[in-house]
């Protein structure tokens, strides 16, 4: 019998089959979960990765793995989400990226956190 697949933290890349011309990867991963440091209780996430590769590409299975690896953890939303960006940005040393979570409503209030490669991009996309 062959075990199910476990989270792991090690993000696979893969050659960027275009490394001479700029283009965007989105990747969309709705079903994100982490617990509530404070409760224990799950949060719910989609988390939206947008990037511009430069050497690599990040593999999906292993996105997927990592992801499914704070399930299980107490993290803060503005936490994960900037480890999530500095884990891909080493991994993959991109040109551009932003990572957004768009974590479900709780108590009352919906939170989404949005965190850029380069850090001053950041100031440039501000909205309400």
């Amino acid at each position: 019998m062959r075990l199910p697949t476990k989270p792991s933290r090690e993000l696979e890349t893969i050659p960027n089959p275009e490394p001479g011309r700029d283009y965007e990867v989105h990747l969309e991963c709705p079903e994100f979960t982490c617990l509530c440091p404070r409760t224990g209780q799950p949060d719910f996430a989609v988390f939206r990765i947008s990037y511009v590769p430069a050497e690599k590409l990040v593999e999906l299975k292993s996105l997927k793995l990592y992801l499914w690896s704070f399930r299980d953890e107490g993290h803060y939303h503005e936490e994960v989400t900037n480890t999530v960006l500095s884990d891909l940005v080493a991994a993959l040393a991109p040109k551009k990226m932003i990572v957004e979570a768009e974590f479900f409503v709780r108590g009352g209030i919906k939170t989404t956190v949005r965190v850029t490669y380069p850090d001053d991009d950041v100031v440039d996309s501000l909205r309400p």
